[in-house]
């Protein structure tokens, strides 16, 4: 049986269109681990922690030359209104058109100054899928957004979370 090994980078073919998954925004993480349970509403989508904010789970697509993809399954801090806008439409016909503006509650790595608590619109794709990233007014993330990155750049820095 032979191993297909990436031309460009030399890593596994089967490494490219990778998903990192974040557990939870950053700033819940600043929060006791035995206060966690008791301040916050929600599930692994739709949370809100008391005195920390309100944050729906989306994908962030990152291209990889060759027509790969990572994507991130980070948190987006929204307004509370947001979050409730949120929940009414998700399983309802509505939820297709929901779009959601906020920033970006994570860390992506390598862009760890240049994603976390930028401003980010997602929208949804596909209503069986939480929102992905559409655009953002921060030229950086944009550009993180919109551009395609060398394999050995963002397989490098993701493989310590993996």
């Amino acid at each position: 049986m032979s191993v297909a090994v990436c031309a460009l980078c030399g890593r596994l073919s089967e490494e490219h269109n990778r998903q990192l998954r974040f557990v939870l925004p950053e700033p819940v993480l600043a929060v006791p681990a035995d206060e966690r349970a008791s301040r916050t509403w929600g599930n692994d989508v739709l949370m809100m922690v008391q005195e920390v904010g309100a944050f729906v789970r989306v994908l962030v697509p990152v291209h990889l030359t060759g027509g790969y993809t990572v994507t991130f399954g980070a948190w987006l801090g929204v307004h509370p209104d947001e979050l409730r806008r949120a929940y009414d439409s998700w399983f309802a016909p509505e939820y297709q058109q929901l779009e959601l503006n906020g920033v970006l509650a994570n860390m992506l790595p390598p862009w760890e100054e240049q994603t976390y608590r930028r401003p980010l619109r997602v929208t949804v794709r596909d209503s069986n899928e939480v929102p992905y990233a559409a655009e953002s007014p921060d030229t950086g993330l944009q550009r993180i957004l919109t551009a395609e990155w060398s394999h050995g750049f963002v397989l490098a820095a993701i493989a310590p979370f993996e």
